[in-house]
């Protein structure tokens, strides 16, 4: 039985998200567009459609589910997908994925809520992607007896639910259909705990940026802009691994061309990038082929390009190792190339799998990138090695995707 603590806590939460969203435009966007779900799917759900529900708390977590999502519509063209978002990040950029049929925002965790979306939804299969066990709407679930699967989860101990005080959750993982997990340690833990519909599939992202290379968009700019030069690319950046990459390009000056994409895109941010650069800089909004070819430092100033970016790059930074964890790793080790990280990745396993290949660097100043810069240049053999690691690394993790397609539905 879910505690009445947690059902006060989220409804309490919910009067919270009013409170910030008068200040807020992430938060406005979360209340508002959980106002119109119900609405949504009353209008748009025949009683016909045979629905699988794919949830994913973020845009992320979408890149997990992706394939899934089109391996089923391949391979199961009979059913619709609904897809359902937690947070505005996910939502907003995917609204319109064109390979749902429905998109919306999960409403709260209520009773209330749970009770009512499964009942209107009716799933045949739900898909939870990683994380975002909500106990409501997996009791509801669970007590409509609809099959229902976590896909390429990941489990640590200091999770609550392996908790005294979180036992009462662990009781409704019991109860999910099967999990699909990332990784033995994680396979283990749930087994140790009584959770005995578990198997060891992998991560279904390694099949997402896969895909990602055989539909990689050809950039003529950032072709020009290259050259013959050697391509350091840094994505999804924040201010203080843009503060070591400045002194990089100083030491380094025209032996490398540089790519910078910032994970956020502030008009102030740009400019100080660029009034600390020395090198001629320019933004990819003002780019043409002439122009690209004489520049040095290209600022990615627009979404949706980063995956193709990886393609042009012979090494990496990939930013966010100095804040709450580092960003996806996976698109530049698919293309091939070192790869730059900050101390924070010890909750990424892609990211310790890299690292322990040597593929992935860790580094805590622009000094220790430049070293190990200064090795690449001296020992191109290295170099090579180290690009073939990587590619290799994520042709071998392929394959989750069918694995979990072929136990749901029958190989």
């Amino acid at each position: 039985m879910i505690p009445k603590l947690y059902n006060i806590g989220i409804k309490a939460y919910g009067q919270l998200v009013r409170l910030v969203a008068i200040r807020n435009n992430k938060a406005k966007l979360w209340l508002e567009g959980r106002k119109k779900s119900f609405d949504y799917l009353s209008k748009n759900i025949s009683v016909n459609d045979q629905i699988i529900w794919v949830h994913c708390p973020s845009l992320g977590e979408f890149e997990q589910g992706r394939p899934l999502i089109e391996s089923i519509k391949k391979q199961q063209p009979k059913y619709k997908i609904l897809l359902t978002f937690y947070s505005p990040s996910g939502y907003e950029v995917r609204k319109d994925y064109p390979l749902a049929d429905f998109v919306c925002y999960l409403p709260l965790d209520s009773k209330k809520n749970a009770d009512r979306f499964v009942k209107m939804v009716k799933p045949v299969f739900t898909f939870f992607v990683k994380y975002d066990f909500w106990p409501n709407y997996l009791r509801a679930l669970q007590e409509a007896n609809h099959k229902h699967y976590v896909i390429s989860a990941i489990f640590r101990s200091e999770q609550y639910f392996f908790k005294k005080y979180g036992a009462w959750m662990l009781e409704y993982l019991k109860n999910v259909s099967h999990f699909f997990v990332q990784n033995e340690d994680s396979k283990y833990m749930l087994l140790s705990e009584g959770v005995k519909a578990v198997t060891k599939t992998g991560d279904t992202r390694f099949d997402r940026v896969l895909s990602i290379v055989e539909d990689c968009k050809e950039l003529p700019i950032v072709e020009n802009f290259k050259g013959e030069s050697p391509l350091f690319i840094a994505g999804s950046t924040w201010p203080q691994g843009e503060e070591m990459l400045v002194e990089l390009i100083k030491h380094y000056g025209d032996r490398f061309k540089y790519i910078i994409a910032p994970h956020e895109i502030h008009e102030t941010q740009i400019e100080k990038l660029v009034n600390q650069i020395d090198l001629n800089c320019l933004r990819y909004s003002q780019a043409d082929a002439q122009s690209a070819q004489s520049a040095q430092v290209l600022i990615i100033d627009n979404i949706g390009l980063l995956s193709s970016l990886y393609a042009y790059g012979d090494v990496a930074y990939i930013g966010g190792g100095f804040g709450k964890g580092i960003h996806n790793t996976l698109e530049a080790a698919t293309f091939g190339m070192p790869i730059f990280i900050g101390p924070n990745h010890e909750k990424f396993q892609e990211a310790q799998e890299l690292k322990s290949k040597g593929v992935a660097i860790e580094v805590s100043s622009a000094q220790s990138m430049i070293a190990y810069c200064d090795r690449l240049f001296t020992h191109r053999d290295k170099w090579d090695e180290l690009k073939a690691k990587s590619t290799s690394y994520v042709q071998n993790k392929a394959g989750a995707t069918q694995k979990i397609i072929n136990h749901v539905f029958g190989s």
